[in-house]
C-alpha cells in the first residue's frame, strides 16, 4: 500500500471515529433540549391548575341494598383549571356534587430557593352542567395565573405529544407525559358526547385538571379512566376544549346551559338502504324525518334530505350531527350542507329550546318554585303548568324537583330534576305546602322514605332528617 493510500486509510477511520462519538452526543444534547422543554412548561403552566378538596353528604351507593337510598359523609379531591385571573376555575361536575364546602388551594408563585407553598379558598359554585360533566367555580381572589384554550380542538392530530397535569390520588402537582390516542372517541352509540384519548397516565384525583399541548394551550379537561384494576392503564379521556369553552361561558353566564334541538331524526345510510333508495352517500346521514314545525322544518329541510358537512365539518354518521348540535345552546345558528336528488343546498339553521328538557322546570322553577331546605330542592305542586313538561306520569297528584340549588345540594337525599314525590311515610303529598309541613313536623333523627316516580318507575328514597 502506498503511503498516500494508507494516509487516506487512516482519515477514514478517524472521520468514523468522531461521527460515532457525535451521534450519541448529538442525541444527548436533543434529550437535554426536550427535558428543559418539558420543564419550562411545566413552570410556566402548574401555577394555573388547582386542587380541590369537598366535604359533603352524597347517597349511599345503590350497589349496598341494605343502605340504598341512605346518605353518608363524602370527602374528595381533584383538580381544576384557573381560566380567568378573577378566579373563575374550570373543573369536572362530579369533583363538585354534593358538596357543602368546596376548598381551593392554589400555588403561590415558586420561590428561588425553598418549596412552593399554597394558599386556599373558600368556592363558591357558580354552575353545573352534569351531561358534559363540568362545573364552573368562584374564588375571590385576583390576578390569578390562567391557562388559555387552544384555539379549535378539532385540529388536534393522532399522535400529538400532550401533558396532563393535577392531583392525583391527592398528590398535587402532578405531570404525567403522553400522546393522542385518539382525536375524537365516542364511548357510548347512544350519547353525543365525545373526548380526546390519551395515554398520559390519569388516575382519580386528576378529574378537572387540565391536557395541555406542548405550547401550554388548554387542549381538554380530564374527566374519566377505562380500567379494569382501579388505575391508569393508559386509557384516559378529556373533554376537547371547544367543548369546555362553550360550557364555562354559558354557566358562567347563565348557572345552566340552555340546550337546544333542530327538530329531526338523523339515520346513518347503510349498504343496503342505499341500495334500496338509490342513494351515492354510503357512509352518510339521512333525515328520516322532520318534526313539524320544528326548526328544521322552518329553515326548509325535507324528510329525505343527506346531510353532508355541519359548520363546514363533514358529516358521516348521524352521531356527527346529533354532537353537534349538543355543543350548540338554544338560540345559536348552524349551518347545514345537503343534498336533496342531484341539488346541493346550505342551509341555516335556528337551534330551539328542547321541549320538555330540564330547562323548561328550571325556567318555571325560577318564577314560581320555592326552596324545601330539608330536602335541598326547589320544588312545585304538579298542576296545569308542569304536567306539560312532565307528560305521562303514573299520578295525578304530587310534588316536582324542579331544581337542586348549588349551596343547597349537600342536604339532598338523593333527588334529581324532574322527580316527583307522591308520598311521605306512607301519607300522600298533594301540595307542596302539605310536604313542607310533613318535614317541618319531623325531628332530627327521624327516618323518612319519600314515594317518587323517575323515568316512569316508582321507587323508594329513605334517609334520616339532619
Amino acid at each position: 500500500m502506498t503511503s498516500l493510500g494508507a494516509g487516506v486509510l487512516v482519515s477514514s477511520v478517524l472521520v468514523s471515529s468522531l461521527a460515532a462519538q457525535t451521534r450519541p452526543q448529538r442525541a444527548a444534547q436533543s434529550l437535554d433540549q426536550f427535558s428543559a422543554a418539558i420543564e419550562d412548561l411545566a413552570r410556566r403552566t402548574s401555577p394555573a391548575v388547582v386542587q380541590i378538596s369537598v366535604r359533603g353528604l352524597a347517597p349511599i351507593e345503590e350497589g349496598d341494598t341494605k343502605q340504598a337510598g341512605f346518605i353518608s359523609n363524602r370527602q374528595a379531591t381533584g383538580s381544576g383549571v384557573i381560566v380567568d385571573s378573577e378566579g373563575y376555575i374550570v373543573t369536572n361536575a362530579h369533583v363538585i356534587q354534593d358538596a357543602r364546602h368546596i376548598d381551593v388551594s392554589v400555588m403561590d408563585p415558586p420561590q428561588p430557593k425553598g418549596p412552593s407553598s399554597h394558599k386556599h379558598y373558600v368556592a363558591k359554585a357558580v354552575g353545573m352542567d352534569r351531561e358534559t360533566d363540568l362545573a364552573v367555580l368562584k374564588i375571590e381572589a385576583k390576578d390569578l395565573p390562567t391557562l388559555t384554550f387552544l384555539e379549535d380542538s378539532e385540529g388536534l392530530k393522532q399522535g400529538q405529544l400532550v401533558l396532563a397535569l393535577g392531583s392525583p390520588l391527592g398528590l398535587d402537582d402532578s405531570l404525567t407525559v403522553g400522546f393522542v390516542s385518539a382525536v375524537k372517541r365516542y364511548l357510548e352509540d347512544d350519547k353525543p358526547n365525545c373526548y380526546v384519548q390519551t395515554d398520559a397516565p390519569i388516575n382519580p384525583g386528576n378529574s378537572g385538571g387540565p391536557l395541555l399541548d406542548i405550547h401550554g394551550h388548554l387542549i381538554g379537561i380530564n374527566t374519566l379512566i377505562l380500567t379494569q384494576s382501579g388505575g391508569n392503564e393508559g386509557i384516559g379521556f378529556a373533554i376537547p376544549s371547544n367543548v369546555v369553552r362553550q360550557i364555562y361561558a354559558g354557566l358562567r353566564k347563565d348557572g345552566h346551559i340552555r340546550r337546544g334541538a333542530i327538530g329531526v331524526v338523523p339515520q346513518d345510510i347503510t349498504p343496503t338502504l342505499a341500495k334500496a333508495l338509490g342513494l351515492d352517500h354510503e357512509p352518510g346521514v339521512i333525515l328520516s324525518d322532520i318534526a313539524p314545525k320544528g326548526a328544521a322544518e322552518i329553515a326548509g329541510l325535507q324528510q329525505g334530505d343527506i346531510v353532508l358537512a355541519i359548520d363546514g365539518q363533514p358529516v358521516e354518521r348521524s352521531r356527527d350531527l346529533i354532537s353537534a348540535v349538543f355543543e350548540h345552546n338554544s338560540g345559536d345558528e348552524i349551518t347545514l350542507d345537503v343534498q336533496r336528488g342531484k341539488e346541493r343546498l346550505r342551509q341555516k339553521v335556528a337551534v330551539m329550546p328542547k321541549p320538555g328538557s330540564p330547562l323548561d322546570l328550571d325556567r318555571i322553577a325560577v318564577r314560581d318554585a320555592q326552596l324545601v331546605r330539608r330536602l335541598g330542592v326547589l320544588a312545585l305542586t304538579l298542576d296545569e303548568k308542569v304536567t306539560p313538561v312532565l307528560p305521562d306520569l303514573r299520578r295525578l297528584y304530587g310534588v316536582v324537583v324542579a331544581a337542586i340549588p348549588l349551596e343547597f345540594a349537600g342536604a339532598n337525599p338523593g333527588l334529581i330534576a324532574g322527580d316527583v314525590i307522591y308520598e311521605l311515610n306512607g301519607a300522600r303529598t298533594e301540595t307542596l305546602d302539605a310536604l313542607r309541613a310533613a318535614l317541618d313536623a319531623k325531628k332530627p333523627g327521624d327516618s323518612i322514605a319519600l314515594l317518587i316516580e323517575r323515568a316512569g318507575q316508582l321507587r323508594y328514597v329513605a334517609f334520616e332528617i339532619e
